[in-house]
């Protein structure tokens, strides 16, 4: 059977060389004898799998010698508490809502301390992000600035990194993680679950600066302290270890066959321009976003018409384009174009949508 056009918003398409590896290393990895998913985490042959993920990973985000690359699991949603536990502890934050998963982020964090809600357009059902800045100045003895980077729900993304002036940085890069260049030396906590742009579902990915843990609570549970999930490696209990090796491969195509984030930068941006120029040149679909908040890699729209949308959807879905119904909460029509998604798909797409478009208005 030929395989379809993904547009699903996670877990995300896969680079197709990152599957045929992985199909191979799943029987026999290398010469080894033994399957990626069945060898020993303490194996040398594990542990020359998760050193090639770290070391591609920290050359692509550019880290400093402080800064630790984790793989975890429960999600980048146990981030949430996890990251607040470690470092709050009945201090200030301040986050920036500027969507589903912002919002949830915040709600836990305020569980360890007190959270100040600079800057929301939750009454704008999400719409756009703040200009630099217009948060305003953070509040005395802010311990940290927390923001998501894109909204993976409603469809926005914020194209500059804030200023968290003296206090700590801290970004949930889920659904835009390693999709153009970014200066990683500047933050002080990264997490992103890998399913958008990464790899399976199943692994975390979490870059934590070992300064900023100098006040964790030492009184956690072993499993949410990130010293000792440092200390460990990232192996206080048994990794996902076959999760952790298609990073490693997806990261290599990235580097190897991609060209690196300035080349998947362009690659993204001209694939979103394609299908926003498409809605943009429509009287019939209408984005969902202020055009300087667009995100390159959820983009939502809609045809104003609940019926439509859902024909829109599964007309597409016959055609060979799956995933494109929008999120539960926000409903119209959403189209994920991670990294690893094709020109072919997208030209499917614009060419759909015309005929839709022809044919429905």
């Amino acid at each position: 059977m030929e395989r379809i056009h993904n547009f699903s918003a996670g877990p995300g398409v896969l680079p197709e060389p990152v599957i045929r590896r992985a199909q191979e290393a799943l029987w026999e990895q290398g010469s080894t004898g033994i399957g990626i998913a069945e060898c020993s985490h303490r194996s040398p042959q594990f542990d020359a799998v998760i050193h090639d993920a770290k070391t591609r990973m920290r050359r692509l985000l550019g880290l400093t010698d402080d800064q630790h690359i984790l793989f975890l699991q429960g999600g980048a949603r146990s981030q949430f508490y996890m990251w607040p536990m470690n470092v709050l502890r009945g201090g200030r934050a301040t986050y920036l809502n500027t969507g589903t998963w912002a919002d949830k982020a915040a709600v836990d964090a305020a569980r360890f301390g007190t959270v100040d809600e600079l800057f929301s357009s939750k009454p704008t059902r999400w719409s756009r992000v703040p200009a630099p800045g217009e948060w305003g100045a953070l509040p005395a003895g802010t311990k940290y600035l927390h923001y998501t980077s894109n909204n993976t729900v409603a469809g926005g993304e914020f194209h500059y990194v804030p200023d968290a002036a003296e206090a700590l940085l801290a970004c949930d890069m889920s659904s835009n993680f390693l999709s153009g260049p970014v200066d990683g030396s500047r933050f002080d906590f990264i997490y992103a679950g890998a399913q958008k742009n990464v790899g399976p579902a199943g692994v975390t990915v979490v870059v934590v600066r070992e300064s900023a843990l100098a006040d964790a609570d030492p009184e956690l549970p072993e499993m949410l302290r990130y010293d000792r999930q440092i200390a460990k490696d990232s192996m206080l209990n048994t990794p996902a270890t076959f999760g952790i090796y298609v990073i490693g491969q997806v990261l290599r195509w990235l580097e190897e066959d991609v060209g690196g984030l300035e080349a998947i930068s362009a690659r993204n941006t001209a694939q979103a321009d394609t299908i926003y120029g498409v809605i943009d040149a429509s009287g019939f679909y209408q984005g969902k976003v202020d055009p300087g908040s667009r995100s390159r890699m959820n983009l939502t729209f809609t045809t104003g018409d609940a019926g439509l949308d859902t024909a829109f959807h599964t007309e597409a879905l016959a055609a060979g384009l799956s995933g494109l119904k929008g999120h539960r909460s926000v409903g119209g029509l959403r189209a994920s174009l991670y990294n690893a998604q094709t020109g072919a798909a997208v030209d499917a797409l614009a060419s759909f949508m015309g005929e839709f478009e022809r044919t429905r208005g």
